[in-house]
């Protein structure tokens, strides 16, 4: 696949400024709409202040498979107060109004993106500002489905290894992927256990022998220590699950953001961030 029209994107800007700083980027994950429509669109927009390099939202489904429970609930959130696929990409359409130097990636699941049109869903997301996609439900048998028309669309595709990620599979997984390298630092699901910064260094020490791609850990992150001890092994550091704890953290019993969510979020994203710049 010829990638030469990702070359010079935000992703690749983003990292390359970083490394020139010696710096690690911090990837924040939100659930797009959770609590709410209007409330997840000042989470996102006020992420880049908060001191995150690169935001990635994902699109709620309602069978998030490879998620753990905190944003398996948030998914169903979102979906409850009526987010969908296409409030997801509007989410991003106004995100891009102020703010066009910040990479965005969508993660999510193939059903809603077919069920839109693959096409159609590509063709949107390069139009309105999205840089890449995790779509973590094709495996790279299926390239040809959604991977190849992104990349000949000017988006990134990311892809997720495992620890389990062997050297017989590694070659087919790193296929096609570009921007960067979602290290997944744990096995089994979202946000369930903390990955441990020795491992870490061996994983990313080995993976960097397949790709000269940065490499994001992700999984398992969820305190400034943690964040720093992590990203000194790493190019970047993925954190959702403890945001969309803090999400949660901040609701009613009848699910309503009380007034102090999105200054307590940011909070705690903008301290998880002084543990990335501490590395």
């Amino acid at each position: 696949m010829n990638d030469s029209n990702l070359s010079d994107t935000r992703i690749t800007r983003c990292f390359a400024n970083l490394a020139k700083q010696n710096r690690k980027a911090f990837v924040a994950f939100l659930t797009g709409g959770d609590p709410d429509y209007q409330t997840s669109k000042q989470l996102v927009s006020g992420l880049p202040a908060a001191g995150v390099d690169l935001i990635e939202i994902g699109m709620p489904f309602s069978d998030p498979m490879a998620d753990g429970p905190s944003i398996q609930v948030s998914s169903q959130r979102a979906l409850r107060n009526g987010m969908t696929l296409v409030k997801t990409l509007d989410l991003v359409r106004e995100f891009r109004k102020t703010d066009d130097a910040t990479p965005i990636v969508l993660m999510g699941y193939y059903n809603p993106i077919y069920r839109y049109g693959a096409h159609h869903f590509v063709q949107e997301c390069a139009e309105i500002g999205v840089d890449g996609l995790i779509i973590v439900d094709l495996p790279p048998e299926e390239d040809k489905e959604l991977c190849e028309p992104a990349l000949t669309a000017g988006l990134h595709w990311v892809r997720l290894v495992t620890p389990s990620t062997d050297d017989d599979r590694i070659d087919a997984v790193l296929h096609n992927v570009s921007g960067f390298v979602y290290y997944i630092s744990v096995l089994g699901v979202t946000g369930t256990r903390r990955a441990m910064a020795d491992h870490i260094e061996v994983a990313v020490s080995r993976l960097r022998k397949y790709t000269s791609l940065p490499i994001a850990v992700g999984f398992g992150i969820k305190t400034p220590e943690h964040a720093k001890a992590v990203a000194e092994h790493a190019d970047g550091i993925v954190v959702g699950s403890a945001i969309v704890d803090m999400v949660k953290a901040n609701l009613d019993e009848s699910g309503k953001p009380n007034a102090e969510l999105v200054d307590r979020v940011h909070d705690f994203v903008r301290d998880i961030a002084k543990g990335v710049e501490n590395a």
